[in-house]
């Protein structure tokens, strides 16, 4: 008989205890996951992690002491094959981008019902990413999507994926700041996207980021 299968080691950081409280208490529900540790500033985060070795970490990226690219940053160096997930109350472009360069595999806001955010671990955990909806895996094949675009337009696509504002990803490609605006608005309408930072999502997943690469 087949031993079951090993649960996913989850670390929480984020500096609300009460936070921290309610979803260990949540991810602690699916026989899967089990949470290995929690900390509430970078340091602590940097200190801890490596010591209990998490499969996945979820992150805040508001914290005391810095954020949590910081964290993102610090685990994939120093914790093998560990995937960050951020668990965030804020959704700001900037924020979202800074995350995924530091090299998150996804990116969720704590309006999400809890089952998303177990649904997410378990995605991350797999190896997948999160782009679109928060809470919903990226769909597979989705680098067929970019046959759809221009070149001018897949150039922009990646330049948004590094963080770019449109003002900056003009002066590196040598375009008026409208013209950018004019495709980005093309390149979310063809590949079915709403917002700037679900592209900034895709861009990193289709780039095959992976934390601790």
């Amino acid at each position: 008989m087949a031993a079951p299968p090993r649960p996913v080691r989850v670390f929480l950081v984020d500096d609300h205890e009460v936070v921290r409280r309610g979803v260990a208490e949540l991810l602690e529900d699916d026989p899967g996951l089990v949470v290995v540790g929690e900390a509430g500033t970078v340091a602590e985060a940097l200190a801890r992690g490596p010591a209990v070795r998490p499969d996945v970490a979820l992150v805040d990226m508001r914290l005391p002491d810095g954020d949590g690219a910081d964290v993102i940053r610090g685990l994939c160096r120093r914790v093998p094959g560990v995937r960050c997930l951020v668990l965030s109350s804020y959704a700001e472009e900037e924020a979202v981008a800074a995350a995924l360069t530091a090299g998150a595999s996804g990116y969720l806001v704590k309006q999400v019902r809890g089952a998303d955010i177990v649904s997410a671990v378990h995605t991350v955990a797999a190896g997948g990413t999160l782009a679109g909806t928060p809470g919903r895996p990226a769909r597979p094949g989705t680098d067929r999507r970019l046959d759809a675009l221009t070149e001018q337009e897949r150039a922009v696509l990646a330049l948004i994926g590094e963080g770019l504002t449109n003002r900056q990803i003009g002066a590196r490609m040598g375009l008026a700041e409208k013209t950018v605006k004019n495709y980005t608005s093309h390149l979310l309408a063809k590949l079915g996207l709403e917002r700037r930072t679900q592209a900034a999502i895709l861009a990193t997943e289709l780039r095959g980021r992976r934390p601790g690469r």
